[in-house]
């Protein structure tokens, strides 16, 4: 089971971490990738992690404001986001499979709402 939570009302220009817990199953061996829907457009891929951490990937549109971790300890990974603009507002939501782009475990979603 994977469950992201962290989301809420945040202003433009803040912050919030967002995170993606695993249950009954080892996180760290496996490829996670973070996603979001706004309303009215289709889901779009943010970023992801490769198992090891070796690689990741970020979308142009989070590119430098977004940053994708994990902790094996606790069996976690995250997605910090900075510089937060009104177009971050969306439902966020985690995944995991063997390698980046091939998720076979979607968490449930949190959402992000950025607005003054």
């Amino acid at each position: 089971q994977l469950q992201a939570s962290g989301g809420g009302l945040v202003q433009p220009g803040g912050s919030l971490r967002l995170s993606c817990t695993a249950s009954g199953f080892a996180l760290d061996l496996y490829a996670i990738g973070w996603f979001r829907q706004a309303p009215g457009k289709e889901r779009e891929a943010i970023s992801c992690m490769d198992h090891n951490g070796d690689t990741t990937h970020y979308a142009d549109s989070v590119k430098g404001r977004f940053t994708i971790s994990r902790d094996k300890a606790k069996n976690m990974a995250y997605l910090q986001m900075n510089s937060l603009k009104p177009e971050d507002t969306a439902i966020y939501y985690c995944a995991t499979g063997n390698s980046p782009g091939a998720y076979n475990i979607w968490g449930q979603e949190t959402q992000v709402t950025v607005s003054s």
